[in-house]
């Protein structure tokens, strides 16, 4: 039996005839430990959430069908468990979009079936197509040039293969005490993890019209990336989601080793025909995505309200099961052992399901805009152009819970135990956290760091002042081998670390429901001043 097992077992047997066990904050009292463990471990549920939205519903492609069903199933067991307030909050996003079925064949030199996946948001092929390829890789508009009258019927691969690198590191790991040591590193609020990174995004959204719009004017009858993982691994990731944004032509990912050989066989002349097969459906019928929101009221209706979220969407290769039903499952069943529990809170206690994460973290940059603060924003930005825009506009103006919100937790990160958590700077959370924290030391649980992390829906929160914090969880396989890919399925998912994980959540949200003060904040963010620049001197121009 593994250890995390041993740790619960004993603590429930120690418990068993003992007075209720109270973690002890510096304010007072803060979760009753015991019954939450009791709960969930004895009576979990945390698996049976993640296999519903994995091998039932699938892959949750945002205003696809199956995110449609999972928006309708979250919200019935939400009010299954008895919770308050169960509704969908709705935010203009763009196309559904779902493939029924794609295949990618050579047939010259010889016949191959090949690993590849329908790009998300292109369209299908009405039936098989065939053609010959071409290996014309456009890293930018300068190279358009050079493939003009030279692709008309081809199929047209559009990256430059790289090497097959060497691995270096394993692929399924946890951490150890050095790894758990590099979150202990504090950085300025402005500084480089601060706010949203994904450099170049306009630049790279701007090129891929470009590119469209001349691969049509061109005659190409499709086109091809190669995916950016080995082992046959692929993704299908693609962000031209918008009405009136969809490429031309049918897009494919193909895996890496076989992009390669498709390509060793172009330089040597042989030209490789492929027989392309994809069909998929839109809709617009209803443009609008939709955060899933339940609450679990609490005894004071002035205390405000404290918040947990994981995003429910994923991409539509795979499952989505690491990233990120994993999270939504620890979510769901937070909610549930708390409210199963009868743990009474003076805050209420709110948990959403975000929606446009993989996008942009649209979802719950739309709640922060719509209930917590808002920045001054070019309305005529959408999807992943806001986003980029969204943390360099100000001032902040504070919206009516700003002052009312008074934590948000986030898991992201898939299903690893959980090891910690960051404090994204905030340095007066750090001995509070260390005390929640006591009673799962042995549980692992020891990591109380003063780093940033981003790139997820805490993000835009921590962006406008609320105490806002993503926890720090093993990596096991997620970055290597499953984020975003093809295999990112139930049987990668750690049951014991997700009942672990879904604990201390639930622990975290009632100390922090219960503190008689709410957590602190940093300051609110202004618009930064050049850091390397001097006052001049009297009378320098």
């Amino acid at each position: 039996m593994r250890r995390l097992s041993f740790v619960i077992a004993t603590l429930l047997a120690a418990t068993a005839t003992a007075p209720l066990a109270i973690a002890k904050g510096p304010d007072g009292p803060t979760a009753p430990v015991d019954k939450l463990v009791d709960e969930g471990t004895n009576h979990s549920e945390v698996m049976r959430i993640a296999q519903y939205l994995t091998d039932v519903i699938g892959a949750r492609l945002t205003n696809s069908p199956p995110m449609r069903q999972a928006e309708d199933w979250t919200q019935a067991k939400f009010r299954e468990w008895g919770l308050a307030n169960v509704h969908k909050e709705g935010f203009e996003f763009g196309r559904g979009w779902s493939a029924k079925n794609a295949s990618v064949k050579m047939i010259a030199p010889r016949p191959l079936t090949l690993v590849a996946a329908p790009l998300a948001w292109t369209p299908g092929t009405n039936g098989p197509i065939t053609g010959q390829i071409v290996l014309a890789p456009m890293a930018d508009e300068a190279a358009f040039a050079q493939y003009k009258g030279k692709l008309a019927g081809k199929i047209v691969l559009i990256t430059e293969p790289t090497d097959l690198a060497e691995a270096t590191d394993p692929d399924f790991r946890r951490y150890n005490d050095a790894d758990l040591d590099k979150a202990d590193n504090f950085q300025m609020a402005n500084g480089p993890n601060a706010g949203p990174r994904r450099p170049n995004s306009a630049a790279r959204f701007t090129l891929a019209a470009k590119r469209d719009a001349f691969l049509k004017a061109e005659g190409a009858i499709a086109f091809a990336t190669m995916s950016s993982r080995n082992g046959k691994l692929v993704h299908g990731q693609n962000s031209q989601f918008q009405v009136g944004a969809t490429p031309p032509l049918p897009g494919f990912e193909i895996a890496a080793e076989d992009y390669r050989r498709l390509a060793r066989l172009s330089k040597m002349g042989l030209a490789p025909s492929l027989e392309l097969n994809s069909e998929v459906s839109f809709d617009d019928s209803d443009t609008k995505a939709y955060n899933i929101l339940a609450d679990i009221p609490g005894t004071d209706a002035k205390a405000g309200y404290v918040m947990a979220g994981a995003h429910m969407d994923s991409w539509a290769m795979g499952d989505g099961a690491a990233d990120n039903a994993a999270g939504v499952s620890m979510v769901m069943e937070a909610a549930r052992i708390i409210k199963a529990s009868g743990i009474k809170t003076k805050r209420s206690i709110r948990f959403a399901l975000w929606a446009g994460e993989e996008q942009g973290l649209l979802g719950s940059m739309a709640y922060v805009e719509n209930h917590v603060a808002s920045r001054p924003v070019d309305p005529g930005l959408t999807g992943i152009a806001r986003y980029m825009g969204w943390s360099k506009a100000f001032p902040i103006k504070p919206g009516a819970d700003h002052a009312k919100l008074a934590a948000y937790f986030n898991l992201d990160n898939g299903s690893g135990k959980i090891r910690g958590i960051y404090t994204q700077g905030n340095t007066q959370v750090v001995p509070i956290f260390k005390d929640w924290l006591a009673p799962f030391n042995s549980f692992g649980a020891t990591k109380v760091g003063t780093g940033r992390t981003g790139s997820t829906d805490h993000v835009f929160f921590d962006a406008v002042g609320v105490p806002a914090f993503q926890f720090i969880q093993d990596p096991l396989d997620y970055g290597s081998t499953v984020h975003h890919t093809d295999v990112d399925t139930f049987d990668h998912l750690k049951s014991e670390d997700m009942r672990q994980g879904a604990i201390i959540l639930a622990a975290f949200l009632v100390n922090a429901a219960n503190a008689p003060e709410p957590l602190p904040r940093v300051p609110m963010a202004t618009e930064p001043k050049p850091s390397d620049e001097f006052y001049a001197a009297p009378g320098a121009h």
